[in-house]
Protein backbone atom coordinates (compact mmCIF):
# COMPACT_ATOMS: atom_id res chain seq x y z
CA UNK A 1 0.00 0.00 0.00
CA UNK A 2 1.13 3.54 -0.76
CA UNK A 3 0.17 6.09 1.88
CA UNK A 4 0.02 9.88 1.89
CA UNK A 5 0.29 11.35 5.37
CA UNK A 6 -0.59 7.95 6.80
CA UNK A 7 -3.72 7.36 4.68
CA UNK A 8 -4.10 5.29 1.48
CA UNK A 9 -3.06 7.46 -1.46
CA UNK A 10 -5.67 8.01 -4.18
CA UNK A 11 -5.13 8.61 -7.88
CA UNK A 12 -5.97 12.28 -7.36
CA UNK A 13 -3.33 12.49 -4.61
CA UNK A 14 -0.70 11.26 -7.06
CA UNK A 15 -1.79 13.36 -10.04
CA UNK A 16 0.62 16.22 -9.39
CA UNK A 17 3.55 13.82 -9.21
CA UNK A 18 2.55 12.38 -12.57
CA UNK A 19 1.89 15.72 -14.28
CA UNK A 20 4.44 18.11 -12.75
CA UNK A 21 6.99 15.70 -11.23
CA UNK A 22 8.23 18.09 -8.55
CA UNK A 23 9.40 16.67 -5.26
CA UNK A 24 12.26 14.95 -3.50
CA UNK A 25 12.74 11.63 -1.77
CA UNK A 26 15.00 9.21 0.01
CA UNK A 27 15.06 5.42 -0.16
CA UNK A 28 16.08 3.35 2.86
CA UNK A 29 16.89 -0.34 3.04
CA UNK A 30 15.24 -1.94 6.06
CA UNK A 31 16.87 -5.16 7.27
CA UNK A 32 14.87 -8.10 8.56
CA UNK A 33 15.48 -6.94 12.15
CA UNK A 34 14.02 -3.51 11.36
CA UNK A 35 17.37 -1.69 11.38
CA UNK A 36 18.15 1.05 8.85
CA UNK A 37 21.80 1.91 8.20
CA UNK A 38 22.25 5.67 8.13
CA UNK A 39 18.70 6.48 9.27
CA UNK A 40 19.79 9.79 10.80
CA UNK A 41 21.50 10.74 7.53
CA UNK A 42 18.33 9.95 5.58
CA UNK A 43 16.35 12.24 7.89
CA UNK A 44 18.96 14.98 7.48
CA UNK A 45 18.69 14.62 3.69
CA UNK A 46 14.89 14.96 3.75
CA UNK A 47 15.09 18.01 6.00
CA UNK A 48 17.79 19.69 3.91
CA UNK A 49 16.12 18.97 0.57
CA UNK A 50 12.71 20.08 1.85
CA UNK A 51 14.15 23.50 2.59
CA UNK A 52 15.75 23.67 -0.87
CA UNK A 53 12.77 22.41 -2.87
CA UNK A 54 9.82 23.74 -0.85
CA UNK A 55 11.40 26.43 1.34
CA UNK A 56 9.67 24.65 4.22
CA UNK A 57 10.56 22.77 7.38
CA UNK A 58 9.88 19.04 7.72
CA UNK A 59 8.76 17.21 10.84
CA UNK A 60 10.94 14.08 10.79
CA UNK A 61 8.98 12.70 13.72
CA UNK A 62 5.97 12.47 11.41
CA UNK A 63 8.14 10.91 8.73
CA UNK A 64 9.30 8.20 11.13
CA UNK A 65 5.75 7.54 12.30
CA UNK A 66 4.44 7.13 8.74
CA UNK A 67 7.37 4.86 7.83
CA UNK A 68 6.68 2.68 10.88
CA UNK A 69 3.07 2.48 9.78
CA UNK A 70 4.08 1.55 6.25
CA UNK A 71 6.34 -1.21 7.52
CA UNK A 72 3.70 -2.73 9.80
CA UNK A 73 3.37 -6.41 8.92
CA UNK A 74 6.33 -6.35 6.54
CA UNK A 75 8.55 -9.43 6.82
CA UNK A 76 12.02 -9.72 5.39
CA UNK A 77 14.31 -7.02 4.01
CA UNK A 78 12.62 -4.23 2.10
CA UNK A 79 13.22 -0.77 0.69
CA UNK A 80 10.99 2.05 1.89
CA UNK A 81 10.82 5.22 -0.16
CA UNK A 82 9.73 8.52 1.39
CA UNK A 83 8.68 11.12 -1.18
CA UNK A 84 8.05 14.71 -0.12
CA UNK A 85 5.77 16.74 -2.40
CA UNK A 86 2.86 19.15 -2.39
CA UNK A 87 -0.23 17.76 -4.18
CA UNK A 88 -1.30 21.36 -4.89
CA UNK A 89 1.79 22.25 -6.92
CA UNK A 90 1.00 23.80 -10.31
CA UNK A 91 3.24 24.07 -13.33
CA UNK A 92 2.57 27.79 -13.72
CA UNK A 93 3.16 28.74 -10.09
CA UNK A 94 5.48 26.24 -8.37
CA UNK A 95 6.58 28.86 -5.85
CA UNK A 96 3.06 28.88 -4.41
CA UNK A 97 3.45 25.28 -3.21
CA UNK A 98 4.98 25.22 0.26
CA UNK A 99 3.00 22.61 2.18
CA UNK A 100 4.94 19.38 1.66
CA UNK A 101 3.22 16.06 2.34
CA UNK A 102 4.74 12.66 3.06
CA UNK A 103 4.27 9.75 0.63
CA UNK A 104 5.50 6.33 1.78
CA UNK A 105 5.88 3.27 -0.44
CA UNK A 106 7.50 -0.10 0.29
CA UNK A 107 8.99 -2.77 -1.96
CA UNK A 108 10.94 -5.97 -1.35
CA UNK A 109 14.73 -5.69 -1.24
CA UNK A 110 17.18 -7.79 -3.22
CA UNK A 111 20.08 -9.74 -1.79
CA UNK A 112 23.32 -7.99 -0.84
CA UNK A 113 25.52 -7.58 -2.74
CA UNK A 114 23.84 -7.89 -6.16
CA UNK A 115 25.65 -9.25 -9.18
CA UNK A 116 28.49 -7.10 -10.61
CA UNK A 117 27.39 -4.34 -12.96
CA UNK A 118 28.65 -3.42 -16.41
CA UNK A 119 28.42 0.35 -16.95
CA UNK A 120 28.55 2.43 -20.11
CA UNK A 121 29.90 5.96 -19.95
CA UNK A 122 27.24 8.49 -20.97
CA UNK A 123 27.61 12.31 -21.08
CA UNK A 124 25.07 13.64 -18.59
CA UNK A 125 24.77 15.90 -15.55
CA UNK A 126 21.74 15.81 -13.27
CA UNK A 127 19.79 18.98 -12.52
CA UNK A 128 20.47 20.20 -8.97
CA UNK A 129 22.69 17.19 -8.26
CA UNK A 130 22.94 17.86 -4.52
CA UNK A 131 19.21 17.12 -4.13
CA UNK A 132 17.69 13.65 -4.41
CA UNK A 133 14.75 14.87 -6.45
CA UNK A 134 12.11 13.04 -8.45
CA UNK A 135 13.22 14.51 -11.81
CA UNK A 136 14.63 11.23 -13.12
CA UNK A 137 13.94 11.52 -16.84
CA UNK A 138 17.50 12.37 -17.86
CA UNK A 139 19.10 9.74 -15.62
CA UNK A 140 16.70 7.02 -16.72
CA UNK A 141 17.09 7.97 -20.38
CA UNK A 142 20.86 7.59 -19.95
CA UNK A 143 20.28 4.24 -18.23
CA UNK A 144 18.08 3.14 -21.13
CA UNK A 145 20.75 4.22 -23.61
CA UNK A 146 23.28 2.04 -21.81
CA UNK A 147 20.92 -0.91 -21.62
CA UNK A 148 20.08 -0.70 -25.33
CA UNK A 149 23.84 -0.98 -25.93
CA UNK A 150 24.05 -4.15 -23.83
CA UNK A 151 25.19 -2.65 -20.52
CA UNK A 152 23.46 -2.67 -17.14
CA UNK A 153 23.55 1.05 -16.38
CA UNK A 154 25.11 4.42 -17.19
CA UNK A 155 28.15 6.08 -15.62
CA UNK A 156 27.90 9.84 -16.09
CA UNK A 157 30.66 12.20 -17.13
CA UNK A 158 30.49 15.95 -17.68
CA UNK A 159 31.60 18.25 -20.51
CA UNK A 160 34.92 18.58 -18.70
CA UNK A 161 35.44 14.83 -19.10
CA UNK A 162 35.21 14.18 -15.37
CA UNK A 163 33.34 11.16 -14.03
CA UNK A 164 30.59 12.01 -11.54
CA UNK A 165 28.04 9.33 -10.60
CA UNK A 166 25.84 6.56 -11.94
CA UNK A 167 22.19 6.31 -12.88
CA UNK A 168 20.98 6.11 -9.28
CA UNK A 169 24.22 5.43 -7.43
CA UNK A 170 27.49 6.95 -6.36
CA UNK A 171 30.60 5.73 -8.15
CA UNK A 172 33.80 4.81 -6.34
CA UNK A 173 37.18 3.50 -7.41
CA UNK A 174 40.18 1.67 -5.98
CA UNK A 175 43.50 2.95 -7.27
CA UNK A 176 46.57 0.88 -7.97
CA UNK A 177 47.79 1.47 -4.40
CA UNK A 178 44.57 0.06 -2.95
CA UNK A 179 43.13 3.40 -1.83
CA UNK A 180 39.43 4.14 -2.22
CA UNK A 181 38.85 7.16 -4.50
CA UNK A 182 35.59 9.11 -4.67
CA UNK A 183 35.14 11.43 -7.68
CA UNK A 184 35.29 15.14 -6.97
CA UNK A 185 32.34 16.35 -9.02
CA UNK A 186 28.78 17.64 -8.58
CA UNK A 187 27.09 14.47 -7.27
CA UNK A 188 24.32 13.44 -4.93
CA UNK A 189 25.81 13.10 -1.42
CA UNK A 190 24.75 9.47 -0.99
CA UNK A 191 24.07 8.03 2.46
CA UNK A 192 25.93 4.77 1.73
CA UNK A 193 28.91 6.74 0.46
CA UNK A 194 28.85 8.89 3.60
CA UNK A 195 28.78 5.84 5.86
CA UNK A 196 31.71 4.25 4.05
CA UNK A 197 33.70 7.47 4.24
CA UNK A 198 33.30 7.38 8.01
CA UNK A 199 34.78 3.89 8.25
CA UNK A 200 37.27 3.43 5.40
CA UNK A 201 40.39 5.41 4.49
CA UNK A 202 39.82 7.23 1.22
CA UNK A 203 40.60 10.27 -0.86
CA UNK A 204 38.46 12.58 -3.01
CA UNK A 205 39.91 13.60 -6.36
CA UNK A 206 38.91 14.52 -9.88
CA UNK A 207 38.71 11.42 -12.04
CA UNK A 208 38.68 11.58 -15.82
CA UNK A 209 37.08 8.80 -17.79
CA UNK A 210 40.53 7.57 -18.86
CA UNK A 211 41.72 7.63 -15.25
CA UNK A 212 38.63 5.71 -14.18
CA UNK A 213 39.42 3.00 -16.69
CA UNK A 214 42.97 2.81 -15.32
CA UNK A 215 41.85 2.06 -11.76
CA UNK A 216 42.41 -1.32 -10.12
CA UNK A 217 38.67 -1.77 -9.42
CA UNK A 218 35.42 0.17 -9.42
CA UNK A 219 32.11 -0.03 -7.59
CA UNK A 220 28.65 1.47 -7.18
CA UNK A 221 26.95 2.33 -3.90
CA UNK A 222 23.47 3.15 -2.73
CA UNK A 223 21.15 2.04 0.05
CA UNK A 224 19.51 -0.69 -2.03
CA UNK A 225 22.68 -2.33 -3.36
CA UNK A 226 25.24 -1.58 -0.66
CA UNK A 227 28.59 -1.96 -2.42
CA UNK A 228 28.22 -3.42 -5.92
CA UNK A 229 31.34 -4.18 -7.98
CA UNK A 230 31.59 -2.76 -11.48
CA UNK A 231 32.66 -5.50 -13.85
CA UNK A 232 33.33 -3.05 -16.68
CA UNK A 233 33.21 0.55 -17.82
CA UNK A 234 32.62 0.52 -21.56
CA UNK A 235 34.97 -2.17 -22.86
CA UNK A 236 37.41 -1.93 -19.94
CA UNK A 237 37.05 -4.92 -17.63
CA UNK A 238 37.58 -4.79 -13.86
CA UNK A 239 38.14 -7.56 -11.31
CA UNK A 240 35.10 -8.10 -9.11
CA UNK A 241 36.93 -9.95 -6.32
CA UNK A 242 39.44 -7.25 -5.35
CA UNK A 243 40.33 -7.48 -1.62
CA UNK A 244 39.40 -3.83 -1.02
CA UNK A 245 35.99 -4.48 -2.54
CA UNK A 246 35.47 -7.29 -0.04
CA UNK A 247 36.60 -4.97 2.75
CA UNK A 248 34.10 -2.33 1.66
CA UNK A 249 31.26 -4.86 1.49
CA UNK A 250 32.12 -6.32 4.90
CA UNK A 251 32.48 -2.87 6.43
CA UNK A 252 29.10 -1.74 5.14
CA UNK A 253 27.33 -4.86 6.40
CA UNK A 254 28.99 -4.44 9.82
CA UNK A 255 27.51 -0.97 10.32
CA UNK A 256 24.64 -1.38 12.78
CA UNK A 257 21.19 -0.28 11.72
CA UNK A 258 19.28 2.43 13.55
CA UNK A 259 15.72 1.89 14.70
CA UNK A 260 12.75 4.04 13.81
Amino acid sequence: MVTLDGKPASADDLLSLALTNVGHFTSMRVDADGGIRGLALHMERLTRDCKIVWNADLDTGRVRAYVRQGLDGQSGPCVVRVTIYDPKVEMGHPADANEPHILVSVRNAGALPPEPLRAMSVPYERDLPEVKHVGLFGALHARGTAQHAGFGDALFYGPDGLVSEGGTWNAGFIDQDGTVVWPQAPVLPGVTMALLRQHVEHRVATVTLDQAKGMAAAFATNTSIGVRPLAAIDETEFPTEHPVLRQLQETYLSIPGETL
